[in-house]
């Protein structure tokens, strides 16, 4: 195992990047998007009972299938693969904003709008800080089950040491059908941690103290 890494130490590194690139690009791109569904969805009560069907039944998914419905449509490679774990990513992040969000107190929204603050500046200053814990819980959540998925996305020959994995599978009884299938597998667990240290990293320097648990 120890010579199979050093010998594939570049690639390994190269494939390590693109993974965690992949997989950050996804989640910052599905916190935006989950951050505008979760203000609509506050704010036209008529749509909660839809966002709550969809992050439900969206999870349930299985990735294999989606990604094989994203084929014929985006072809195969980046495109599909940031495709699919942007829709995953999405899912709990929505789910947080939402919960995030009301449970702002509404006083405190009020008196915000009582001191002249418009809907923007009430939304960044008042709303999003307060509720940006529960939704980095949210964001967490998220990037540790879009690393998975960026793996299998590998399937569509997409970035990332989800090719490790498939081509250990794919080389059952082979010398380094295992070695493959191992680095793929742990180098993807390192990264989640990794990853996981960085977000708690990031709540400590973006979350006020006195709202911190």
């Amino acid at each position: 195992m120890i010579e199979f890494v050093q010998d594939r130490w570049a690639d390994i590194a190269y494939r390590s990047y693109q993974h965690a690139s992949l997989v950050t690009q996804a989640v910052v791109i599905a916190t935006l998007v989950a951050i505008a569904l979760g203000v609509l969805v506050t704010r036209v009560r008529a749509l909660r009972g839809v966002a709550n069907a969809l992050t439900s039944i969206g999870l349930t998914i299985p990735s294999f299938a989606l990604l094989g419905l994203a084929l014929p449509i985006l072809g195969i490679g980046v495109l599909p693969s940031v495709a699919v774990v942007v829709f995953y990513a999405v899912l709990p992040i929505l789910r947080n904003v939402v919960v995030g969000l009301d449970g702002v107190p509404g006083q405190l929204v009020e008196s915000a709008r009582g001191m002249g603050m418009n809907p923007v500046d009430t939304f960044v200053r008042v709303r999003l800080p307060l509720a940006w814990p529960v939704i980095l819980t949210g964001v967490r959540v998220s990037t540790q089950m879009s690393m998975g998925v960026a793996a299998i996305a590998a399937y569509a020959l997409g970035p990332g040491l989800g090719g490790y994995i498939f081509t250990g599978l794919s080389q059952i009884g082979g010398a380094n059908a295992v070695s493959y299938a191992l680095v793929g597998t742990v180098g993807i667990v390192l990264l989640a941690l990794l990853l996981d240290a960085l977000l708690v990293l990031v709540g400590r320097l973006t979350i006020p103290k006195g709202i911190r648990s």
